[in-house]
């Protein structure tokens, strides 16, 4: 795909990144300083869609001639949202709490062309199963540093992280943080006309 107007992606997610690159999307990133806060009180959908909407808009107001992508992604256990964990020994409690268990990943993502004024915002939703991890396990995944930035305190595109998982349901790259075939169907229903051909 490639559109008529400058894309951009309003994170700072390298992996987010990489997704984007192996569509052969040509886009720029400038990462939006929205705080990223989850209220437990929220619904996890309309949470991430909202937080998406947030950080497009934010990035929009420095590029009122852009399509601009926002994304946000949570993990869920028992109604509870994890974040990105704020120290290490919060990474190894969520990494506990996950264990032997399933929870849910929510993507949100939101396009926002301010040109024409749509703003789109839409997710996905996958169930991850872990492994029952040991305590040396967990301690070494959290000394790599890799939880640090990672919603639920995991990567499963990391080496270390995958190993944790057992199985998944719904879509792989919605627990990545960027649900590929939602953007592109997004894209392809709202936004053909800035496709070019």
């Amino acid at each position: 795909m490639r559109f008529t107007c400058p894309f951009i992606l309003a994170s700072s997610s390298p992996r987010r990144r990489v997704l984007l690159s192996r569509l052969g999307i040509p886009f720029e990133v400038d990462p939006s300083q929205v705080d990223e806060r989850h209220d437990q009180a929220s619904e996890p959908g309309t949470l991430v869609e909202a937080l998406a909407l947030e950080k497009a808009e934010d990035v929009t107001r420095r590029h009122p001639d852009a399509l601009v992508l926002g994304a946000d992604t949570v993990v869920v256990l028992e109604d509870r949202i994890l974040g990105k964990p704020v120290d290490d020994r919060e990474a190894a409690s969520m990494l506990r709490s996950l264990s032997g268990r399933t929870h849910q990943v929510y993507s949100g993502i939101a396009l926002v062309h301010a040109p024409s004024g749509r703003r789109v915002a839409a997710r996905s939703a996958t169930d991850v199963t872990f492994a029952s991890l040991a305590d040396d396990e967990i301690a070494s995944y959290v000394a790599s540093g890799s939880p640090r930035d990672k919603a639920g305190a995991y990567g499963i595109q990391d080496d270390a992280g995958a190993w944790f998982i057992e199985g998944i349901r719904g879509d792989y790259h919605t627990v990545v943080g960027l649900p590929l075939r939602l953007l592109y169907s997004v894209v392809r229903r709202e936004f053909s006309d800035l496709l070019l051909s």
